[in-house]
């Protein structure tokens, strides 16, 4: 006996005796679990009450609702419309009779009276597909897992740089807005955690600065998504209090491939000690 343990399988047939010896067979061959049902609306209850099923065996011929009804049906649903259905006919009475089955989502037929050979071997060949596509599902979540916990590694260390820079960085909307500041940002600008995102880059320049009207309020976004870059420029921050702090500015373009502005990634540098030091000398 094949080991089928893993799977479960759901028969639909109005008549107990059928049932009775479809259970018989697949029991005799194989260990899979059997559920029945002895109607459409059944099937329906037991399938939504079990979404783990793995393939249904469906009598087309039943009374109130037909095989052909209750495969629509199982469609429909979210948790029933992946699960395989094959049909269960005495005979094919046309090719229409054939076409509508697969047109309600039928995987296949076996005819009636069953043949064990038939079965089995059907039965067999969509559990090993199954057992296929389920390996490589696992296949698929562990790389997704392993790919995930990389780009989680990968986005820490990052974001370890990033907190431990000297340097302030800022991240701005091509709008000019501030959508995120590293820890030096906020300290040398001294503004709470969190403020600063929201605000224009403009607010935290000194508006008497001489670079401000060049660097923010004219042509600077054009020329950056041009070149990629723009040369260093000194400015001065103004912090929360007030207090000028002289800088050195960048300004890097990130943009897709048509060339469309995503984000800008500014970096200041503190100048004030570099200053002292030109100065004394």
């Amino acid at each position: 006996m094949n080991n089928y343990s893993n799977f479960k399988i759901l028969i639909v047939d109005d008549n107990h005796d059928n049932l009775y010896t479809l259970r018989q067979l697949i029991e005799k061959h194989m260990d899979a679990r059997v559920l029945e049902a002895d109607s459409g609306k059944k099937a329906i209850e037991i399938a939504l009450e079990n979404p783990d099923i793995d393939l249904i065996v469906l009598d087309i011929q039943m009374p109130e609702m037909d095989g052909f009804e209750t495969a629509s049906l199982l469609k429909i649903r979210k948790k029933t419309q992946d699960i395989p259905i094959i049909f269960l006919t005495a005979a094919f009475k046309t090719e229409e009779f054939q076409q509508r089955g697969y047109d309600v989502g039928a995987a296949d037929y076996l005819l009636k009276p069953i043949d064990d050979n038939q079965l089995i071997n059907k039965l067999s060949t969509y559990f090993r597909l199954i057992e296929k596509e389920r390996n490589l599902n696992q296949i698929l979540e562990e790389k997704v897992e392993e790919r995930t916990r990389e780009l989680n590694e990968a986005r820490l260390y990052l974001q370890n740089i990033i907190n431990s820079m000297g340097e302030a960085l800022l991240i701005l909307d091509p709008e000019g807005q501030i959508t995120s500041a590293n820890p030096t940002a906020y300290r040398m600008l001294g503004y709470p955690e969190g403020e600063l995102e929201g605000m224009s880059i403009g607010d935290v320049f000194e508006e008497e600065s001489d670079t401000q009207a060049d660097a923010f309020m004219g042509t600077w976004l054009e020329a950056l998504i041009r070149s990629g870059a723009l040369p260093s420029i000194e400015a001065r921050f103004i912090t929360s209090e007030g207090k000028r702090v002289p800088i050195l500015f960048s300004r890097t373009a990130i943009t897709d491939e048509s060339g469309t502005l995503l984000t800008i990634i500014c970096i200041a540098k503190n100048m004030t000690g570099y200053q002292k030091i030109d100065q004394d000398a």
